[in-house]
């Protein structure tokens, strides 16, 4: 269950185990991805509405915490589910199937409680105190905050765009260079934890794909910060974090930005996982307008799944691959080097490019159908160029830093 490299006929969901680990383990894996499965059909039906809404129904998200998905990396000290990362691939790619803009929600605020986990223990108990289910939201667009030094903390200001399913969180994990007078400090980069009465949402989302994310913009005026309340970038690289005295699994010990493509590339596998199904079932049964003669029997039709097939096999085993070999390190106590950080970066956005190409070949080869806004084509086709701008699944930036580093000059990417 789980291996590495595991083969999937189209359509076909995530394998449901866990590379590694007791029995136990695993039982609590597969039932995770079963409720995941079972979640698919609703949310499908739901999908348009979500768009109109630009958030997640307030029925979709119960279905969420119902199904314990928002937990699925949330220490088991808490009462979550502690799974290995690759969940977040394999959810997300199951939810994808159904609407892109519920999984990438789902999987973006469930490695929320994954990152908290890495936090003092102080901040944990402050967070998940009162509400084990609390969700929280985040925008790690470093520039666009400022901190300063002050007694007890940080004084924090600035502005954050993409704050995804911001209006149903409590708390937001805010990403801000941190200010000093002392050219010597160098430049530090921090994750800043901020309880919602600290920050202003500014309903800006009105985009043309991933529209029921609600990823709005969100402001801070001086607010300040406890110490305990941040953690430095640089204690995230691997290995011991502030929060491991308290939660020693493996999970809270990976390298958080290395990884940080995986936290949502799982969606847009799932995505043009979808594409991909539904390209299939409507050339199967469809007649050409041209000639009448079956699409099926075109030989470019089929050319044309296999190579979409072939883009979403490579995207899913190479996501999948990068989050198993991770948390193998991780048990092993390896921090992975620059080379291989870079390699996670750039095969995170190799991969999702992949999905993006798939998606826009189905659309063309569908003709004039892909235009109709009553299906879901057009959607999927907006969806996956949407999740493609994330700055994550840039490759000319990704591609650059790792070729940079094969060369033997420094990483440009300060969060690594």
């Amino acid at each position: 269950m789980g291996k590495r490299g595991m083969r999937m006929a189209p359509g076909q969901e995530p394998s449901v185990g866990q590379p590694a680990g007791p029995e136990s383990g695993e039982r609590a894996y597969a039932a995770m991805i079963a409720k995941a499965r079972a979640l698919v059909p609703r949310l499908r039906e739901r999908a348009a509405r979500t768009e109109e809404l630009r958030y997640l129904p307030p029925e979709t998200e119960r279905d969420l915490h119902d199904a314990g998905l928002f937990r699925m990396l949330q220490p088991k000290r808490i009462g979550g589910a502690e799974l290995d990362y690759v969940a977040l691939i394999d959810c997300a790619d199951l939810l994808g199937q159904a609407d892109a803009s519920a999984a990438w929600n789902l999987a973006n605020l469930a490695s929320h409680h994954w990152m908290l986990g890495m936090f003092e223990q102080k901040a944990q108990d402050l967070v998940w105190g009162s509400d084990p289910d609390v969700l929280i939201a985040s925008s790690f667009i470093f520039p666009a905050g400022r901190a300063t030094r002050v007694e007890g903390g940080y004084q924090l200001h600035g502005s954050w765009p993409f704050s995804s399913g911001v209006a149903s969180c409590e708390w937001n994990m805010l990403a801000s260079v941190v200010s000093s007078d002392d050219e010597a400090d160098g430049i530090e980069y921090r994750i800043f934890l901020l309880p919602k009465h600290d920050y202003k949402v500014l309903d800006t989302w009105n985009v043309a794909g991933l529209r029921g994310t609600g990823s709005c913009d969100v402001e801070v005026r001086e607010a300040f910060v406890a110490d305990h309340m941040t953690v430095a970038v640089g204690e995230l690289a691997g290995g011991p974090t502030p929060g491991s005295k308290v939660n020693p699994n493996p999970l809270y010990a990976l390298p958080v930005f290395s990884l940080f493509p995986y936290v949502l590339s799982g969606v847009a596998l799932g995505n043009a996982q979808a594409c991909l199904n539904d390209y299939i079932e409507v050339v199967r049964h469809r007649i050409s307008t041209y000639n009448r003669a079956k699409l099926s029997d075109f030989q470019s039709t089929q050319i044309k799944i296999a190579e979409a097939s072939a883009k979403i096999d490579a995207a899913r085993r190479t996501m999948r691959s990068a989050c198993i070999d991770a948390m193998e390190d991780a048990r092993r106590s390896h921090i992975p080097d620059m080379a291989t950080k870079t390699r996670y970066r750039r095969d995170g956005a190799f991969s999702v490019n992949l999905c993006t190409d798939a998606v826009s070949m189905l659309f063309a080869a569908s003709g004039a159908r892909g235009l109709f806004t009553a299906g879901v084509l057009q959607r999927q086709f907006r969806d996956a160029h949407a999740i493609n701008s994330h700055l994550a699944f840039n490759f000319d930036a990704a591609g650059t830093n790792y070729g940079r580093v094969a060369l033997g000059l420094p990483s440009e990417n300060l969060t690594l």
